[in-house]
């Protein structure tokens, strides 16, 4: 047996057969008679996970220019239409499947230029039918699903890999020397494997595009590659000729196009809930300054819900439980921070244990985060001060072994007090996207935490 085909194998049926089967089920679904219709609901339905993220992209100006609130997948099938929200699951689908498992800094990168390529090919397609708009945005989506599958694994080639390529090793030689294939191969194996069906197929073979789709599609990908140094250079230049050949349009309005639909694409990767990719974007702004990754806007509407909700529970007799949840979700959804934990005291009052835990990648911090009250240990650092603030780690932090980023990368702290005494802390970071909060976040973050303390403070005063 082959390498590729041994690698394809291992990520279909050991690492990844559920998202493989499911992908296959979805794909499988074409024509939107009421029987398939009912199937694709229902393949939705039957992960809560899903459905959200569908209802969340449903309701974003991207899929959905009328405004008109969708609050069930039926409903957003009919009114956005069948192909639409095939797509939506997919992407949610790749996306939830793959992070689940790992946040390696290469995944991510991958994942924020599968999105970026998938949003412009979309964008860029010249509207002539539902159906090829779709087929666009899954082609550029899926079109390295092998290097995106690779890295959501953690093998020991990956982490070989890693450091070829850190190494600055050229990636296709690396990858031969490390997996005896290249990425582009096992993605042509996993289309075949995991019936992706023939669109993906035409993207993904060797030699020449067949169809302007197809050439668009490519030429995508590799735009949201380069644009990560920045929207200029010769490299980028030729792209834009490709791209508009492929529409029709000249380079210059080609250029211009891009920078706008490349706010959208950071738009679509916070609702499908990975804000932390939007910093591995490139701004829509003209020029990266000096390529300091940004933290994602806070969503402003959202947050009013929340806050809203808050306001309503805490009027009602209080129940800390139901406010935390709530500050908990705000701090991630509205605030867009990835990983969230209150942390309250424990039984002996000298240490800080969690209470409540929000995003992926904390579920070894529910045995494991401990901060004690001294300020002494390898978190002790995190210690709120009077008020919410954002923690910057120094060099020669010390590291925990549960978790690679605790600690070590920007974070918003804010304390939780009773009578005067710190009772607890709320601690949220965005884990492998190395950019510091924005102010804006600060303020959104501190919003939270006041109803949080202000429950505290209505309990402790009865």
């Amino acid at each position: 047996m082959n390498s590729t085909q041994a690698w394809v194998t291992y990520l279909s049926k050991i690492e990844l057969p559920v998202l493989a089967n499911t992908l296959r089920r979805i794909n499988e679904l074409t024509d939107s008679s009421n029987s398939t219709v009912n199937e694709l609901a229902n393949v939705i339905l039957n992960d809560a996970q899903l459905t959200s993220q569908v209802l969340r992209l449903s309701n974003t100006v991207f899929y959905n220019q009328t405004r008109t609130q969708v609050s069930t997948v039926s409903r957003a099938i009919t009114l956005i239409g069948f192909d639409a929200v095939k797509s939506m699951a997919i992407s949610s689908l790749i996306v939830d499947s793959l992070l689940k498992r790992n946040d390696r800094p290469h995944l991510l990168r991958c994942l924020a230029r599968a999105i970026h390529a998938a949003v412009q090919a979309r964008c860029l397609l010249p509207k002539r039918n539902e159906y090829a708009l779709e087929e666009v945005f899954i082609g550029a989506l899926l079109m390295n699903i092998g290097e995106l599958a690779f890295w959501s694994c953690e093998t020991e080639q990956a982490s070989e890999l890693e450091a070829e390529l850190r190494a600055g090793v050229a990636p296709v030689e690396a990858q031969k020397s490390v997996l005896h294939t290249t990425f582009a191969e096992i993605t042509r194996g996993l289309v075949e494997a995991w019936s992706l069906g023939p669109f993906i197929k035409e993207v993904v073979a060797p030699g020449q595009a067949n169809s302007k789709a197809a050439s668009l599609v490519r030429h995508s990908v590799e735009m949201a590659r380069l644009s990560e140094n920045g929207w200029r250079g010769a490299d980028m230049d030729k792209v834009m000729e490709d791209l508009g050949r492929d529409i029709g349009e000249n380079p210059a309005a080609v250029r211009d196009q891009l920078k706008i639909n490349a706010g959208e694409a950071a738009r679509v990767a916070v609702s499908l809930g990975i804000p932390q990719v939007t910093a591995l974007m490139p701004g829509s702004h003209s020029e990266p300054d000096g390529g300091q990754a940004r933290a994602p806007e806070v969503d402003p509407v959202l947050q009013l819900q929340i806050l809203r909700d808050l306001t309503h529970s805490l009027t009602d007799k209080p129940d800390i439980n139901e406010v935390c949840q709530l500050v908990i979700e705000g701090i991630h959804r509205a605030v867009g921070m990835q990983r969230v934990v209150l942390l309250m005291s424990d039984r002996s009052g000298l240490e800080l244990i969690p209470r409540k835990l929000g995003g992926k990648g904390t579920e070894s911090w529910k045995d494991n985060f401990i901060v004690r009250k001294d300020g002494t240990g390898p978190l002790g650092a995190l210690l709120p001060h009077a008020s919410c603030y954002i923690y910057q780690p120094k060099s020669g932090t010390e590291t925990v072994p549960y978790d690679r980023w605790l600690g070590n990368v920007p974070a918003l702290v804010g304390p939780l007090t009773a009578k005067g005494r710190l009772v607890g802390l709320f601690y949220a970071d965005n884990a492998a996207a190395d950019y510091v909060p924005s102010d804006d976040q600060l303020s959104a973050f501190g919003h939270f935490v006041q109803n949080a303390q202000l429950c505290i403070t209505l309990l402790s005063s009865h």
